[in-house]
Parts: C-alpha cells; sequence; structure tokens
C-alpha cells in the first residue's frame, strides 16, 4: 500500500510534536529507564561522569553544583513551565526529597524555559517544590546533559557517575525511580 507524502510528511510533524514533551499519552509518555546495559531505553550519559554544571537557585537555595554535591545521590531534573507532566513530576520529586534527604538524596531541578523569571519560582512553588531550582540561560547545561524530552531526570549516585535515566514522566514512575535511589543510598 503507498502512502501518499503529504500524510506522511503529517504524521512525521505530529510525531515530532509529541516527542516534544515526554511522548504521546495524555500522561505525558512513558518514561524510559537507561542502565549501565539495561533493555528500556538508552542515554550516552549512562554510566559516564555527570557533566558539572554551577547554577543559581531561583528559589533561595544558593549556587548549586554537580561537583558541590559530591556524596550525595543525585537527581537531576529538567523540566519547563510549558511542561504538562512536569506539573505532576514534580510533587513526586519532592516526596523523595524529603524521604530520603537524611539519607544523602539531593533533587535539583533545571529549567530550560527560554526566559528566567518569578514564573519558574511560582511553578515550584504552585507544585511544592522545596529542593533547589536553577535556570539553564542559553541551554548550556542541557547541552551537556542531553534531555530527550521535558521532563529528563538523571539519577547520579555517590561519585558522581549517571546510573539512571528517564525520558518523559507518567504516574508510577516515581515507584521505578525510588527503587533506584533507594540501590544507590
Amino acid at each position: 500500500m503507498k502512502i501518499p507524502f503529504c500524510q506522511l510528511v503529517l504524521v512525521a510533524m505530529v510525531s515530532c510534536a509529541l516527542a516534544g514533551c515526554g511522548g504521546g499519552n495524555a500522561e505525558g509518555g512513558q518514561a524510559q529507564t537507561a542502565t549501565t546495559g539495561g533493555e528500556g531505553g538508552s542515554h550516552p550519559l549512562v554510566g559516564s561522569p555527570a557533566p558539572d554544571f554551577s547554577v543559581d537557585s531561583v528559589n533561595g537555595q544558593g549556587k548549586v553544583s554537580v561537583k558541590g554535591l559530591s556524596g550525595k545521590v543525585v537527581v537531576v531534573d529538567f523540566w519547563a513551565t510549558w511542561c504538562e507532566p512536569c506539573k505532576k513530576s514534580f510533587p513526586k520529586l519532592q516526596g523523595l526529597n524529603v524521604k530520603y534527604k537524611s539519607n544523602g538524596l539531593e533533587v535539583v531541578g533545571i529549567s530550560e524555559d527560554e526566559e528566567k523569571g518569578s514564573n519558574l519560582t511560582d511553578f515550584g512553588n504552585t507544585y511544592g517544590a522545596k529542593f533547589a531550582i536553577g535556570w539553564d540561560d542559553g541551554k548550556k547545561i542541557a547541552k551537556e546533559w542531553q534531555p530527550k524530552s521535558m521532563p529528563s531526570s538523571f539519577i547520579v549516585d555517590r561519585k558522581g557517575v549517571v546510573r539512571f535515566a528517564h525520558v518523559g514522566y507518567h504516574d508510577g514512575d516515581e515507584d521505578a525511580i525510588e527503587k533506584e535511589i533507594k540501590s544507590l543510598l
């Protein structure tokens, strides 16, 4: 069966649009977990040292850097205010942050919004984030980390190595993330 070119272009355009924010279902797409040797997807950073960054938080947490969090398990979450799945993931990440902070967990949110402003802090407040939120000016941090969509979460071990990557978010993904965090604490 031959498919007209205009239909192929339409399908390609819709696919690209859906890929921009965590996938194609109403829940924001299915997270793909990448592990060293895992089967659920892959990301080039898994198994590699986490690229360092230093960013001032927009919510009063001071300067945050991967190097400065050495010795802790770190979740680096790339997000944006326009991302619907991010609205669901933030409260879950905050819950994990509260539950495991005393064991050595730190969560850092990196905004990929085009502009820095009070909307970033407002988003964090609205969705319960007490963890550090930074803004990626010029997408320099994203260039190093290569998030494939919003949200994208990376779990870094105590030695600074990226061990897991999650692309997209839908309800229930926090269970897998929690299991991975516990395996590193």
